[in-house]
């Protein structure tokens, strides 16, 4: 038997998106298990799925040529099952994770787009630095060398990494908003020794 999910792990639906897990929760009137769990892509929409469901076969009647053999399968992310020698930047990892399970010609990740055409992922490298970078000091700085070539992606990707929301509108005022929490983190971010 599969241990249950847990939180912060990320799983890998069968039709190739990826989740985080947020939290086992029980209903409250009939005492079932759910899993909470996120969308690792736009629009990171949150869902929630009976236990016994989530961790269940694919059905292989309905989906015959399927490699995967649960709906949802855990990723093992580096430093957890195994010890990886080289470090890797946040969007090799998650270029890794996205394309564990696809043939060498498809190695490229590629997201749908809301009016059905594909766009290449690439992460910005100022994205990167920002998302890499380990205080908030830090990514005040990378954000205000991004500003005459930030977009709307960029600010979505960088509220998410801070656990933050960033209301749609102009991208001065969604940059603005982004400043001014990392600028209340910062005042509130402890960085002496212990």
């Amino acid at each position: 038997m599969r241990p249950n999910p847990k939180p912060q792990e990320i799983y890998r639906h069968f039709k190739g998106n990826v989740y985080q897990i947020i939290t086992i929760a029980r209903h409250s009137e009939t005492k079932m298990k759910m899993v909470v769990y996120q969308q690792l892509y736009a629009p990171y929409e949150v869902y929630v799925r009976p236990l016994d469901m989530f961790m269940s076969k694919i059905d292989t009647k309905k989906y015959p040529n399927e490699k995967q053999i649960f709906r949802f399968e855990r990723l093992a992310i580096r430093g957890e099952d195994q010890i990886e020698e080289t470090r890797e930047s946040s969007a090799e990892t998650l270029n890794r994770i996205l394309n564990r399970g696809k043939k060498e010609t498809e190695l490229t990740v590629d997201l749908q787009k809301a009016d059905g055409q594909e766009e290449a992922f690439e992460l910005d490298p100022g994205l990167v630095e920002f998302l890499d970078a380990d205080s908030y000091e830090k990514k005040l700085q990378i954000l205000s060398s991004l500003h005459n070539r930030i977009t709307d992606a960029m600010i979505d990707t960088m509220a998410v990494s801070l656990d933050t929301e960033v209301k749609e509108g102009d991208i001065e005022t969604r940059y603005a908003e982004i400043r001014n929490c990392l600028i209340t983190m910062e005042r509130f971010e402890c960085n002496r020794l212990r």
